[in-house]
């Protein structure tokens, strides 16, 4: 079964065409007109095994803020998708990634529950032209519209491009994890019948 999904975005303020694969090589191809985003997507891509285009124009003459936002409300619906009636998949999925000094944890539940915390002190609100407070932004969205419980930790670190970066590692791998079909499971992991 092919876990895969499309999704377009249009706005007065961006345009985004976005597609999805869960059961992929790594590939992306990145067209976000935010750099540092786009960075962090590719990261996401590749140590998810996922496969990811993304096309996105938005008002970055103004910030970074709505593209960055858009990109991820489109990921997660994108992601919602592809995953279907979620049968057999394994839905939890926990992952810790260094990155240098910096070590971040990521937990995820496919639960049909919204929600993020996240427990993240970044040492600088920027990183290049990037705003940091939109990584939180980012992943807001993207656990709202995929309906998960998304949990980041980043335990310590001092770089901030190191701590983002471990966030985003540990974020795919926590996906790939939560995403993988488990054989042993019958139906979806819930005693009420339905994620």
């Amino acid at each position: 079964m092919e876990r895969s999904a499309s999704v377009e975005r249009y706005t007065g303020e961006t345009q985004i065409k976005l597609a999805f694969d869960i059961d992929g090589e790594g590939q992306s191809n990145l067209e976000t007109g935010v750099p540092f985003m786009t960075h962090m997507l590719d990261l996401f891509t590749k140590h998810g095994q996922f496969n990811l285009t993304v096309d996105a124009k938005g008002d970055i003459e103004v910030d970074d803020h709505h593209t960055t936002e858009d990109i991820g409300i489109c990921l997660g619906q994108a992601l919602r998708e592809a995953l279907g009636d979620k049968r057999g998949i394994k839905r939890y999925g926990n992952a810790f990634v260094p990155m240098d000094e910096a070590l971040a944890q990521v937990v995820v539940d496919l639960s049909n529950r919204p929600h993020l915390e996240m427990r993240a002190e970044f040492p600088s609100q920027k990183v290049g032209t990037f705003d940091t407070e939109l990584v939180h932004e980012f992943l807001w969205k993207l656990a709202l519209e995929a309906r998960m419980n998304l949990h980041v930790i980043v335990h310590y670190g001092q770089n901030t491009h190191h701590m983002i970066e471990a966030v985003f590692k540990a974020l795919a791998r926590a996906l790939d994890e939560a995403t993988t079909i488990d054989p042993r499971i019958k139906g979806v992991p819930s005693t009420k019948g339905m994620l």
